[in-house]
């Protein structure tokens, strides 16, 4: 067999590789099939050889999830001198089917709320900002309809899609001016009037029923693909191979579905991965059991077989972008020594809302500065309480996290992301960085030498409150097993070092050469230090305080705070003191005095 690619973000190592039986399991396999592939299992080099089993005059496509993986798949088989596969995207094949064809127009970014309100003239009814909030439940319901395998609006509930007590009610109320002001967005784009959007034309793709011409379809990613493109891949002649991780689905919110759960075709398994060691394995696992939970435990046994030294690439992942976004502040303002980081994705997208609108405006709008609000939507609102209103009615997460970090971090922001832009490095030359900063959705398909989780995803303690305070009939089942998913992906982009959270440790799950807990505190936010090297015994020492060594660390860490030591921490804030040196004075710990800035508001009153 060949020599494996050269070793990239997202591969199996580069060294000569003996299928293992159950790869020369499906390598041999006839008929439609779908593998069921753990992270790290070799699922793309298994595809490769797939395709170099078949006959050379065969006509293959091999869907990648997204352009990256489609620019790494396109090397993998031109490096095995397979000319006969065509590698796409579902939406770049979609968009020569129908863009091309009909010579439509396509935005990019698609429509902003404010932009639909104006477009669909629409009636809030007197009300103030009910025409947007209005409008962001539309562009919710075309995303909704465009990723389904429906062929009419009218044949969805988009109150199925509404979780938020508040935000349903508000639905419930306009639901058919919704629904039909969604048709008619929808028309709009049809006729060429206005531009589509990149789900516009994926759903026309599948409406179209098109037939294309291939004896294989190689369908990668398959537990988050789109109603809509599975739909098009099950109406097709060719063998169907269908490829994924039912424990990677992560896009629902995105209103993906697994279509390995979807297709009734002959199961294989890819259980041994390559990545990591078999205790990563054994943590991962520990994780997925959670499920049972919600009556739906695995029934699948993970073969850790990596064996990789290495400790290059050092990442910090977290659930969300608030979560990262205060990882990466606390690491810049404190780690004096951290000279170039690297956030996956766009930098800008951190400090941005989907639709626009920037945490400076956000900004603004709490400091009463609505002259420098360039946002649109933002300038509509009256002050931060009526921004908030909006959130709950819509359920827009991103612009929430805004106004977190704004009634947090205040008036520090603009210098604070100028640091962060300051240390990022130039280019997408991501081996140069020291820290690689990025969200599970961001780094999906990668893998690194040593990451750090943020902590704030779910665990076993929340779960079972969540079970236990909510009647299960209300239960969303599905976002709570992808809460659960979301922890195993980043779990499994570790290839040699794990640097975990206590609080996010399956029971049982015991230190390792590879797995290092972090303790966390009320009292003391812990960041594991991935950009130096550590010797396992001062990982132990260093890392993981016990509640008495921090008690003797500190020891005035636990005593109450009088009216006397607030006002001198006042002081202390308003000469510029930094967190440390603050910490030191007071001999508490920095995770303390943040807390006690946080409980008396200075950043909000004195910038």
């Amino acid at each position: 067999m060949d020599p494996a690619p050269k070793l990239t973000w997202g591969n199996i190592p580069s060294v000569l590789m003996k299928l293992t039986e159950e790869q020369q399991a499906i390598v041999g396999s006839r008929g439609d099939i779908k593998i069921n592939a753990v992270a790290g299992s070799g699922k793309t080099t298994t595809v490769v050889e797939y395709a170099k089993s078949r006959p050379r005059s065969a006509k293959i496509l091999y869907l990648a999830f997204n352009k990256s993986v489609k620019l790494e798949a396109v090397q993998k088989f031109k490096q095995k001198g397979l000319h006969n596969v065509r590698v796409e995207t579902a939406h770049s094949l979609a968009y020569k089917h129908v863009v091309f064809k009909n010579d439509y127009k396509v935005r990019a970014q698609g429509y902003k709320t404010h932009e639909i309100a104006q477009l669909l003239g629409l009636d809030g009814r007197g009300e103030k900002h009910t025409k947007y909030i209005i409008a962001n439940h539309i562009t919710r319901f075309i995303a909704y309809f465009c990723n389904s395998d429906k062929h009419k609006v009218q044949d969805l509930n988009y109150l199925d899609t509404i979780t938020d007590k508040k935000a349903r009610t508000f639905v419930r109320s306009f639901y058919r001016y919704i629904e039909k002001q969604t048709r008619i967005l929808l028309a709009k784009m049809d006729s060429g009037d206005i531009e589509i959007t990149h789900d516009f034309y994926l759903k026309k793709f599948q409406l179209s029923r098109p037939k294309l011409n291939f004896d294989y379809i190689l369908f990668d990613e398959a537990q988050d693909a789109s109603a809509a493109m599975l739909d098009v891949v099950q109406n097709q002649k060719a063998v169907k191979v269908i490829v994924g991780d039912t424990h990677q689905q992560i896009y629902g919110w995105r209103y993906a579905i697994n279509s390995l759960e979807k297709t009734p075709f002959q199961t294989y398994q890819l259980s041994t991965s390559f990545r990591f060691s078999q205790d990563i394995a054994d943590l991962a696992m520990g994780t997925l059991l959670w499920k049972k939970w919600l009556d739906s435990e695995p029934d699948l046994c993970i073969k850790g077989r990596g064996k990789s030294k290495e400790n290059t690439t050092k990442a910090v992942i977290a659930r969300t972008n608030l979560g990262l976004l205060l990882k990466a502040i606390e690491y810049v303002t404190e780690k004096k020594n951290l000279e170039k980081i690297y956030f996956e994705g766009n930098i800008n997208s951190y400090t941005y809302a989907t639709e626009g609108a920037s945490l400076y405006d956000v900004l603004n709008l709490h400091t009463n500065r609505h002259w420098m609000v360039k946002d649109k939507l933002i300038k509509e609102m009256g002050d931060l309480d009526e921004l908030e209103d909006y959130i709950k009615k819509t359920e827009d997460v991103q612009l929430g996290m805004m106004v977190e970090i704004v009634k947090k971090y205040g008036n520090k922001i603009p210098s604070i992301i100028k640091k962060i832009r300051n240390t990022h490095i130039e280019g997408d030359d991501k081996t140069q960085a020291e820290l690689i900063f990025s969200t599970v959705h961001r780094c999906k398909g990668m893998e690194y030498d040593s990451v750090q989780l943020v902590n704030d995803f779910t665990n076993e303690e929340k779960l079972r409150k969540i079970l236990n305070d909510i009647d299960r009939d209300s239960l969303d089942y599905n976002k709570l097993n992808e809460e659960i998913n979301l922890l195993y992906v980043a779990i499994t982009r570790a290839k040699n070092q794990l640097y975990i959270p206590e609080e996010l440790v399956p029971d049982g799950t015991s230190r390792s050469d590879h797995i290092h807990f972090l303790s966390i505190h009320p009292n003391r936010e812990n960041t594991a230090d991935t950009t130096e090297q550590n010797t396992p015994s001062e990982e132990k020492t260093v890392k993981s305080y016990s509640v008495y060594e921090i008690r003797k660390k500190h020891k005035a860490a636990y005593q109450p705070w009088t009216q006397d030591l607030d006002d001198e921490l006042t002081t202390l804030y308003c000469e510029g003191q930094s967190i440390r040196d603050m910490a030191a004075h007071f001999g508490r710990t920095r995770g303390s005095i943040r807390s006690r800035i946080k409980k008396l508001e200075l950043a909000e009153t004195y910038g």
